[in-house]
C-alpha cells in the first residue's frame, strides 16, 4: 500500500509544482510586467507620426546612408523588405578570430569607416555578442559627429548635443558603460 500512497503523493506534488511554475508564475510575470513595465513588456517599440511601428529601443538596426549614424556590424540580417525574415537569430557569427572570412568582413568594415573619414572604434568594427545591440560607444557616435553635420548641413554642436541627449546611462548607476541608442538618435536627426 505504501508503494501506492507514494506514488499518489509523488503525481499530486509534481501537479502542484507544475502549477506554480508552468501557469501561475508566468501568467504572474505577464501581469507585473504589463501593470508596471508596459512599455518594456512590449518590446519598447518606437512609431512614427502615423502610428506605424519602425523599431525597438532594444534592438539594433542596420543603417547605410551617410545622413545617419551607423551601428554596429551584426551578422543579422534585421530586414531586408517588408515581407523578409530575418536570416538569423540572436547570436554572434561563431566565428573563429583566425577565420578569413571574419577578416575579411572586419577589414572591409575598417575600409569602410576610412572611407566615409570616420576613425574606426571597435564598436563600429566588432559584433556584439548577441548581434542585437542597439547601442554604440559615446566615441562612436562622437567620430561620426562631421560626416553628419556635413551630409545634412547642421553645425557640429547640434548633432554633439542630440548624442549627449540620447546617452543611457550605466544600467541602476555601476553596470555597463554608458551608450548612445543609434534608432533614436538617427530619429531626432530626421525631426529636426
Amino acid at each position: 500500500m505504501s508503494v501506492i500512497r507514494e506514488t499518489i503523493t509523488g503525481i499530486r506534488a509534481t501537479l502542484v509544482l507544475w502549477i506554480l511554475t508552468a501557469l501561475i508564475y508566468p501568467f504572474l510575470m505577464i501581469l507585473i510586467g504589463q501593470v508596471f513595465f508596459p512599455y518594456q513588456a512590449n518590446g519598447s517599440l518606437i512609431t512614427n507620426n502615423q502610428g506605424q511601428v519602425i523599431g525597438s529601443a532594444l534592438i539594433g538596426q542596420s543603417f547605410s546612408s551617410e545622413r545617419y549614424f551607423w551601428s554596429r556590424p551584426s551578422s543579422i540580417n534585421y530586414s531586408e523588405g517588408e515581407d523578409a525574415a530575418p536570416t538569423g537569430v540572436s547570436g554572434a557569427s561563431n566565428l573563429a578570430p583566425s577565420n578569413p572570412e571574419l577578416i575579411l568582413r572586419i577589414q572591409e568594415t575598417i575600409d569602410q569607416l576610412q572611407d566615409a573619414g570616420i576613425e574606426p572604434t571597435a564598436d563600429l568594427v566588432y559584433a556584439s555578442g548577441s548581434g542585437l545591440d542597439p547601442h554604440i560607444s559615446i566615441e562612436a557616435a562622437r567620430r561620426q559627429i562631421e560626416r553628419i553635420a556635413i551630409a545634412r548641413s547642421l553645425e557640429t554642436n547640434q548633432v554633439e548635443t542630440l548624442i549627449r541627449h540620447y546617452t543611457d546611462g550605466r544600467f541602476l548607476g555601476i553596470f555597463g558603460e554608458p551608450g548612445v541608442n543609434v534608432l533614436r538618435l538617427n530619429l531626432a536627426l530626421d525631426a529636426l
